[in-house]
């Protein structure tokens, strides 16, 4: 099957060809790697790319590699969220209110040059939030980016104080420019060749209350409707609580929970599935080798009946507890 590279494939693979550190080939290799169609004539190059990734990253300086490793944050907890934004929206206030994380916050813009993440807890849920560099008039470096699509999901932060609408507006097109698209996805299930990455995405007005009106708030929710689920707040005082909801609601997961034969569940340490999964895919997530050992499961929730024995297919829903048998 023939590779059908995009132009901006080619485009990254020029700036390859012509850059002069270590460091520019590194960031112009993960280019190419997330503007690459997805499908099997891809899959021999990708798999080139990550090696020659890898052994550029070996040759670097201690202090190269050390930089370069502190831009790729790994990922913990149900899933982790890049927040993203303009300059001087208050990002990193937010950061710091709901999570464990320390970010530098002061009252002038670009105040955070690095990537720092933090564990915000939603009820028993654990949802890895990474404050970032403000996207502004300059073109984004090429690790933010890289930040942006290995994260399973976006919160956008707008200023209400200010136009929102414009500020959202030209963010969605730095985005846009790199194949960024937020929401659930709109392509064609068949279009295989695609590399657009469809990102899952939260819009945070922040500074709700210097917000005269609502009249920001209320343009902003208009434009979006039910495209994207939008939350007015103030980092300092409102709607935080409402906040952590949101980001949980628009990750689109579930918990589910297990029990041993004669025991009681642990409720307090969930599994977080993507909802409709299988019992089968339960399974999987907790060690690949116990979905095929699995004889039978017995669950409490969307069986018929509390306990019912069911099949790998059965499809789970939030809350269910599992009891797994092998």
């Amino acid at each position: 099957m023939p590779a059908n590279l995009t132009p901006q494939y080619l485009e990254a693979e020029r700036n390859f060809h012509a850059a002069k550190t270590t460091q520019e080939k590194i960031a112009c290799l993960e280019e190419m790697l997330a503007v690459m169609p997805k499908h099997k004539g891809t899959d021999h190059l990708r798999a080139e790319l990550r090696t020659r990734i890898a052994n550029l990253t070996k040759s670097i300086d201690k202090k190269t590699a050390t930089q370069h490793a502190t831009t790729k944050i790994e990922k913990a907890g149900a899933a982790q969220v890049a927040v993203i934004g303009p300059p001087n929206t208050g990002k990193s206030q937010i950061v710091a209110a709901i999570t464990n994380a320390r970010p530098t916050v002061a009252a002038y813009p670009y105040t955070t040059q690095t990537a720092m993440p933090g564990m915000m807890h939603f009820e028993n849920v654990q949802i890895q939030l990474v404050d970032t560099p403000p996207l502004g008039e300059q073109p984004p470096e090429w690790w933010l980016l890289n930040i942006i699509r290995r994260a399973d999901a976006l919160l956008i932060v707008v200023d209400l104080s200010q136009d929102a609408l414009a500020q959202d507006d030209a963010l969605v097109t730095v985005l846009t420019e790199k194949n960024i698209r937020l929401g659930k996805g709109e392509e064609p299930e068949n279009d295989e060749e695609s590399a657009v990455n469809y990102k899952k995405t939260l819009i945070v007005g922040n500074k709700a209350d210097m917000d005269t009106g609502g009249n920001n708030y209320r343009a902003l929710k208009s434009r979006f409707g039910e495209q994207l689920p939008t939350i007015a707040i103030t980092a300092t005082s409102g709607n935080l609580d409402e906040l952590k909801r949101k980001t949980y609601q628009m990750l689109d997961v579930m918990r589910v929970y297990t029990k041993t034969p004669g025991g009681k569940p642990d409720m307090t340490d969930p599994i977080i599935l993507e909802r409709d999964s299988t019992l089968e895919m339960a399974a999987t997530s907790i060690h690949k080798s116990l979905a095929l050992r699995m004889k039978y499961a017995r669950v409490w929730g969307s069986g018929k009946f509390d306990g019912v024995m069911v099949k790998r297919d059965h499809v789970l829903q939030d809350g269910d507890i599992i009891e797994l048998h092998v």
